[in-house]
């Protein structure tokens, strides 16, 4: 079992990894699954980017790009989260940085864990689970 984070250009360091972490593993245990290991990569809009049109076709800026690696019930993946969208959405949500990207961070783990997010029912769930973990995380 292994949660790292890595930083691609970008300044912005996720504060109190280890708080964060055991979240994310407690998020995994949750949902019935065996934490396996997890990479956390924050980067910018632009490789981002680059990123969904490569990988998905898709051709536009995106905050979390989450690929899944599972084996059965073992979570294994990559979360890519764009910090520069990330601070976009904590000034329009009105939350904090801080607050904003370890929303991000549980976003990407409950994707490797089963959800997705692609209808408004799969979208409220996702907030929901999201708004509970958050609600859990220890300062």
């Amino acid at each position: 079992m292994s949660l790292k984070i890595f930083y691609d250009s970008t300044a912005y360091r996720v504060k109190s990894w280890r708080k964060v972490s055991k979240l994310l593993e407690k998020v995994i245990v949750k949902e019935g699954r065996i934490s396996g290991d997890l990479n956390f990569i924050i980067t910018s809009d632009e490789e981002l980017r680059r990123i969904n049109i490569q990988f998905l076709e898709h051709d536009y800026y995106t905050d979390v790009i989450t690929f899944d690696y599972n084996n059965g019930n073992v979570i294994n993946g990559e979360v890519y989260i764009s910090i520069d969208r990330v601070k976009e959405n904590a000034r329009n949500y009105k939350v904090s940085l801080r607050d904003e990207v370890r929303r991000v961070l549980v976003h990407g783990v409950l994707h490797l864990t089963g959800y997705d997010d692609k209808t408004e029912e799969e979208r409220s769930e996702m907030h929901r689970l999201e708004s509970y973990w958050m609600g859990l995380i220890e300062e």
